[in-house]
């Protein structure tokens, strides 16, 4: 079950960490793109050529740290076709490498379209008798706004093949409040969307490791939350977002875990990715892949400060 490997990965390396790899123009190293723009000119393809590299060097650095990789495929997208390869191309030198593969949807609301996005994912389009698949994934992420629409067609393939969905449940980001603490009767939203995935979990379903397929994505920033649904929903991983430069801390975090120190994965990705840019005396950003380990290892130990993985 997708869920138990990742769990497997994150007691093995005692690392409970997933950097999300969100490349924009100004996140590479200046000597990256400066490369890529002497081979391919100021085009989208020497864009993509500077997120393949720097995305490369990144996972050869963390794979001994980090255990997953979350890719935001919108940032791939904004390049067009070239940017699209890279995303594939990537996911599956990040399977090589060993990450577990976590894929954050662009999200639909409705059912056909959410079973294309689901095959997308985790299956293929087929082309006569061939089967095309455009990335590899572990798991997903999902809106839970859109409902049961946007999520049943994605759970055959948890059954059938092994992956997962994560379902948004409480963002990290300063107006998620707005909504999602809003009340609808006696609970809030976001309550409500975690009694949605409790609902679409089938009762055969739960892996070894105690967790179902389906699980939530809550705000490292929110720590009175992540305690409220640890307490509450404890069949359910957490993907914690939102650490280091959204607010979230070592401190915040510790909820998202069992008395076991299972069951939540953490997210970060510009303190990690970008440390680099913190580097007064190397503003090519030349040592970008030493200085995301070492961001890394850091968040690791902080979080070990707290958490005890057994």
């Amino acid at each position: 079950m997708s869920i138990d490997l990742l769990q497997q990965k994150i007691r093995k390396m005692k690392s409970p960490l997933c950097f999300g790899y969100d490349p924009m123009p100004d996140r590479i190293p200046p000597y990256l793109l400066a490369q890529a723009r002497e081979e391919f000119g100021d085009t989208t393809k020497a864009l993509a050529s500077a997120y393949e590299m720097f995305g490369r060097g990144l996972l050869d650095a963390l794979a001994e740290t980090v255990p997953a990789v979350q890719f935001q495929p919108v940032c791939f997208e904004a390049i067009g076709l070239e940017g699209l390869e890279v995303l594939g191309r990537l996911t599956r030198y990040a399977r090589d490498k060993d990450y577990y593969v976590i894929l954050d949807t662009s999200f639909s609301s409705i059912e056909e379209i959410a079973e294309v996005e689901a095959r997308t994912c985790f299956g293929g389009m087929k082309i006569g008798e061939q089967e095309y698949a455009p990335y590899y994934t572990d798991a997903a992420t999902l809106n839970a706004f859109f409902g049961t629409d946007g999520i049943r067609p994605f759970l055959p393939y948890c059954k059938e093949q092994n992956k997962a969905v994560f379902l948004l449940v409480r963002s990290s980001n300063r107006s998620g409040r707005e909504v999602q603490d809003l009340y609808a009767g006696d609970r809030n939203i976001y309550t409500v969307l975690a009694d949605l995935a409790l609902r679409m979990t089938p009762e055969d379903s739960i892996g070894s490791s105690g967790f179902s397929p389906i699980g939530m994505i809550v705000g490292a920033n929110r720590s009175a939350i992540l305690k409220q649904l640890r307490s509450s929903y404890d069949q359910f991983f957490f993907l914690v977002i939102g650490y280091g430069a959204q607010g979230g801390r070592a401190g915040d975090v510790r909820y998202a875990f069992n008395r076991y120190g299972h069951g939540a994965v953490v997210c970060a990705a510009r303190s990690i990715i970008c440390a680099w840019q913190n580097q007064e005396n190397d503003p090519e950003g030349l040592h970008y892949a030493e200085q995301a380990l070492k961001a890394a290892q850091k968040m690791r130990l902080d979080i070990l400060g707290y958490v005890n993985i057994l």
